[in-house]
């Protein structure tokens, strides 16, 4: 074997650091919702089409990961390169500096932008994640919310659902399907104390029986007639006809609970359709309906929500070409395709970004009955106009304030107190308004 001088040796060793070092590391953060856990087992394929960048995953449950990427990404901590964050986070961490305006990269690389076609990511989602004129963000998936049911055991009961049910049906059906002893409850609802958890559910509910957080002059609301209503007929229909221990559930444990078989109806986000007619994961495909939102007494404004789960590239990332790249394909229409041949369905793609998703023959076959119905809740649901009386805010699910992460967790423990029984719904209303009352004051919101 020739031996190499040690000047051909030296060139070699730098050329292989040289090599090393080309390559980057790319930390994300993001929930451990099954849209994510696909994207996370499909890094192979982002990594063949860019074979100089890893990746590497930090998977959370989602009251964590807000805490976690919320703290690392106002302290300017660096600690993620890629953070999925929601239409709540991105134009108020926009407006505080904390994430890359996205524009200017996309203006930077044409092939890759007509490639991408932001026009073809539906509007008000787009709107969402935007502030001041530029793009902070891109849709993963984006959701309302829908009402699912289990057909047979409707059929079974002598029900009908209406295209628009009410909350006093929803209550009425379930107490003919409740069967606790057969392994089945009448109705699943988030009970799990977080803002984007067991209250993303009763502010809806909140507004649709007339209700609102804060007046126009940010006097807060929470000792209304209207919340009183809601949270006394949400505590009731969920202590009759819920599943016992329901302030542990929230979206990942009613989902499985209603692709098992064990509720009669689940109110909650309609991304969950793909995954409920998803055989290799549900149990119910052949039986699971859809239908909107309930609506209450007081108005059908704010009755389902509308949120993205989305990538954005924190302003103290070192890496932003990578992220960028990785941002872009995660939410494409060539990912779309590749989930769509990687799960053996197009009723399993991430949904509600795309006009393109909802004109694809594929995908509408696929979907059936809950793609339009999915589409059509997303471009009815108005942050500007969530509720009967005016508010000073935007927001259906949330209040689009900095504090409402903290008061609207706050809120939810409240809840979830009058619903385990710790306090009267009385007692937790009271602390409730007295909460939101010192953020509106503190905040320097009210004059």
């Amino acid at each position: 074997m020739k031996r190499l001088a040690p000047l051909s040796l030296a060139l070699c060793a730098a050329s292989l650091g040289a090599g090393a070092r080309a390559a980057t590391t790319i930390t994300i953060a993001t929930v451990n919702n099954p849209d994510m856990v696909t994207m996370q087992k499909l890094t192979p394929e982002f990594t063949k089409k860019y074979p100089d960048i890893n990746v590497k995953w930090v998977v959370l449950p989602e009251n964590e990961l807000r805490q976690k990427v919320t703290l690392d990404v106002a302290s300017n901590a660096g600690g993620f390169d890629v953070a999925t964050v929601g239409t709540y986070e991105v134009p108020i961490w926009a407006k505080n500096g904390w994430l890359d305006p996205l524009n200017p990269m996309f203006s930077q690389n044409a092939a890759l932008a007509k490639s991408y076609d932001l026009t073809d990511v539906l509007e008000p989602v787009r709107k969402g994640l935007s502030y001041n004129g530029q793009l902070y963000a891109l849709p993963f998936y984006a959701e309302s919310s829908m009402t699912y049911y289990n057909k047979d055991l409707f059929k079974k009961a002598g029900l009908t659902m209406p295209a628009q049910p009410t909350w006093a049906q929803i209550e009425q059906f379930a107490a003919k399907i409740h069967n606790p002893s057969g392994g089945v409850y009448g109705v699943c609802l988030r009970g799990l104390p977080g803002w984007g958890e067991n209250m993303a559910l009763f502010d809806t509910m909140v507004n649709t029986f007339g209700g609102r957080w804060y007046d126009q002059n940010w006097n807060a609301q929470l000792n209304s007639p209207a919340w009183k209503n809601a949270m006394t007929f949400y505590v009731d229909l969920v202590k009759k006809y819920g599943p016992p221990g329901a302030t542990s559930n929230g979206f990942t444990e009613n989902l499985t609970l209603m692709s098992q078989g064990k509720c009669g109806m689940w109110v909650d986000a309609t991304v969950a359709a793909g995954f409920l007619k998803d055989p290799t994961s549900s149990k119910v495909v052949n039986s699971i309906g859809f239908t909107n939102a309930p609506i209450g007494p007081g108005t059908p404004r704010g009755s389902n929500w509308l949120w993205s789960w989305s990538l954005a590239i924190p302003k103290s990332t070192k890496k932003e070409d990578a992220a960028f790249k990785f941002i872009t394909w995660a939410t494409s229409k060539d990912y779309i395709a590749l989930v769509a041949r990687e799960k053996g369905s197009w009723a399993a793609v991430p949904p509600g970004t795309r006009n393109s998703t909802y004109a694809n023959p594929n995908y509408t076959k696929a979907a059936g009955d809950f793609a339009r119905l999915v589409l059509n809740s997303i471009k009815r649901a108005d942050p500007t106009h969530p509720t009967k009386d005016p508010v000073p805010y935007t927001g259906i699910q949330f209040v689009g304030i900095p504090q409402f992460q903290a008061l609207g967790t706050q809120v939810g423990q409240y809840l979830a107190g009058a619903l385990s029984g710790q306090s009267t719904v009385d007692q937790a209303l009271a602390q409730a308004q007295t909460a939101a009352q010192k953020v509106a004051k503190e905040g320097g919101y009210q004059k």
